[in-house]
């Protein structure tokens, strides 16, 4: 029984540790998402500045002032350098020119790849027309980061793509 004493105890550990996990899960998820929420609104109201309400079908966010639809929004995952990237995306009304992009989240190497982040690089997104989200060096309208081009190419091809995808499901 003594050998066995280890096990039991390493098992009660483990199912306690299984059992607080859960609860602190259910005690903080409501606020969380709250949080969330929270965050994306105010990356709304910074895209959309005259924003009144907003909403979400599906995940495509539907911007208003007043009753008149404003623009269109969603949010996108990419793979940059050093692990997913969430991006925030608004459309102007005419569903193809860019109104900006929010970085929500990234795991790009810190001053350098993260610079993804800065007005600097997200406004060279503003007005485009979506066909010309490419870098320059594909032939497109958006100058990469130097030093950063997996990470600039990664935002560049998500908005991109994600942003075709979603104009293809507001036209059905």
């Amino acid at each position: 029984m003594k050998k066995y004493y280890p096990i039991f105890f390493l098992a009660i550990i483990v199912l306690s540790s299984v059992v607080l996990l859960s609860i602190t899960n259910s005690l903080t998820k409501d606020k969380i998402l709250a949080q969330e929420e929270e965050a994306t609104l105010t990356q709304l109201n910074n895209m959309f500045s005259e924003m009144t309400n907003y909403t979400l079908d599906g995940d495509i966010y539907f911007i208003t002032a007043g009753d008149n639809i404003i623009g269109y929004a969603f949010k996108a995952i990419g793979n940059g350098y050093g692990g997913s990237i969430s991006i925030l995306i608004g459309l102007e009304t005419d569903k193809t020119t860019v109104k900006g992009i929010s970085i929500i989240s990234n795991a790009e190497t810190a001053g350098l790849g993260s610079r993804i982040t800065l007005p600097s690089f997200t406004d060279r997104f503003i007005g485009k027309n979506i066909n010309d989200v490419k870098l320059t060096q594909d032939g497109g309208q958006i100058d990469g980061i130097s030093g950063s081009t997996i990470s600039s190419r990664a935002v560049v091809e998500t908005v991109r793509n994600t942003a075709l995808e979603k104009i293809q499901e507001l036209a059905d």
